[in-house]
């Protein structure tokens, strides 16, 4: 099974989780049976690229996705490319996927989007600062 983590950089297993999910530079990939890791660049809309994440994680044969959070239309998205999305990962990769293997994080559905995320037409990146 391949898991896909949105990610800071290309450190692979000890890189840190990305918090925005459409923004990071990039995403490690993870095949859990042959343990073989890539990092995938984020070449997606968000980063001026074409696309959105969830054909980059079709494309790579991605099952399961396991980030921080991520909004509903997002959610939505990846449920309708068959990928399975896991909420509430955090610190490196490998803890990420510890965690995602203890059954500790939570799968997620419409009603688990980020606050933040939840209406693209109100899509506002304060924190950010680019709206």
């Amino acid at each position: 099974m391949k898991i896909c983590i949105p990610t800071m950089g290309d450190s692979g297993l000890d890189d840190v989780v990305g918090e925005h999910f459409g923004r990071v530079p990039t995403y490690t990939i993870v095949d859990l049976e042959t343990n073989d890791v890539k990092v995938v660049q984020n070449t997606s809309e968000h980063m001026g690229g074409v696309g959105y994440p969830p054909e980059i994680m079709a494309r790579e044969g991605v099952h399961v996705l396991v980030c921080r959070g991520l909004g509903r239309r997002a959610i939505s998205m990846f449920t309708e490319t068959g990928i399975d999305v896991y909420i509430g990962a955090s610190g490196t990769v490998k803890d990420a996927i510890a965690a995602f293997r203890q059954g500790l994080l939570q799968k997620a559905g419409a009603d688990d989007a980020c606050g933040r995320h939840a209406f693209r037409d109100q899509h506002h990146h304060e924190h950010h600062g680019d709206h």
